[in-house]
């Protein structure tokens, strides 16, 4: 099997400037002879605005809630500002690969890129799995198996695997290409994700976080890439997201991909861009409340069972085990971007 990947092309920005004029041909009014003009020292002033009891505020016989008064804006420290200020020109980017895996071995995940999260605790999602230390993954002709079963452990119904790259494979931007074929099924949960490693700043969703793929069973060959932040999440219905339905995700193998630059993040599927995240585009001056990716973050790989929304429409005992097939996780870096942060 041999996929390729091809870059499509580069969201343009675009600025609208919009000018206002006087009308062609108008000419300013002449006072009448009857006209009395004030010395300029007797000119009446507009009386400046004041506060009112209702919250409003009173110019002259007028109150308005519309008024804004300058010194209550907030100003934001330059210092602040995140994803701004890089230049640099997207198709004259190269890429070396840095990292990868692609599992040519024969047993365990390599212990030397992969580590475990442990547990049944519903992983703040009230999931319904408990996450094993290696029984529920292989290594085998090629591929990378992960498989939920039908079975309890430590009071859960289900068990699954949950690997990380957290302290073995630790990265600050980069391209990230993984090539999987899904479970299928209602209450199969299946995610490709990225963490931080440091939580620099704070718990989630602070410090961000970036779902290359997710998908879940009751809705077939659906695709969803996401990403949390402070001001945009599930949690407060902010979340940036965007999906592609693509026939056949779990029948055959598709490249899920991650572009993450120091100002955006692209996703895309199978070479085809479907999703940017760009905070300027909703903020002109983002902080790490819009924009917490400026530091390391690290890949996660797991297939969930049920939770808040894998089993929104309940779970399918029928369907286990399931299996979440992995061909090869890839990771670069380009060479120009790492020079514009190390000199920024």
């Amino acid at each position: 099997m041999e996929l390729r990947l091809k870059r499509l092309f580069v969201p343009a920005a675009v600025a609208i400037c919009l000018a206002g004029c006087k009308k062609n041909g108008e000419e300013t009014p002449k006072p009448s002879p009857t006209t009395q003009v004030m010395p300029s020292e007797e000119v009446s002033q507009t009386p400046a605005p004041t506060p009112t009891e209702s919250g409003g505020w009173r110019t002259g016989n007028k109150v308005s809630n519309a008024y804004v008064d300058p010194d209550a804006i907030p100003t934001i420290d330059p210092a602040s500002i995140k994803a701004k200020g890089f230049e640099y020109d997207y198709d004259d980017l190269t890429y070396e690969l840095v990292w990868s895996d692609e599992f040519e071995y024969e047993g365990a995940p390599d212990k030397e890129k992969w580590g475990y999260d442990v547990g049944g605790s519903g992983w703040g999602n009230h999931e319904l799995q408990n996450y094993t230390e290696g029984d529920n993954v292989v290594v085998a002709d090629g591929v990378m198996i992960i498989e939920a079963r039908k079975e309890e452990l430590g009071g859960m119904d289900y068990t699954s695997t949950r690997l990380v790259s957290r302290g073995k494979g630790d990265w600050l931007y980069g391209k990230f290409e993984i090539c999987a074929k899904l479970p299928t099924g209602r209450g199969t949960w299946p995610a490709i994700w990225m963490l931080p490693t440091d939580w620099a700043y704070g718990d989630w969703p602070a410090s961000g976080e970036i779902d290359i793929m997710e998908h879940v069973g009751y809705d077939q060959d659906l695709i969803h890439a996401t990403v949390h932040t402070k001001s945009y999440n599930h949690s407060i219905g902010t979340q940036k997201s965007a999906t592609k339905r693509v026939a056949g995700v779990s029948e055959e193998f598709h490249v899920y991909t991650l572009e993450w630059l120091p100002d955006k993040i692209i996703m895309s599927m199978d070479g085809e861009q479907y999703y940017t995240f760009e905070p300027t585009k909703y903020k002109s001056q983002p902080t790490l409340n819009e924009w917490p990716f400026d530091k390391r973050m690290h890949l996660l790989i797991n297939l969930a069972v049920g939770g808040d929304w894998g089993g929104v429409q309940g779970v399918d005992e029928t369907i286990f085990p399931q299996q979440f097939v992995i061909d090869y996780v890839r990771v670069y870096q380009s060479p120009e971007i790492t020079e514009l942060v190390t000199n920024k």
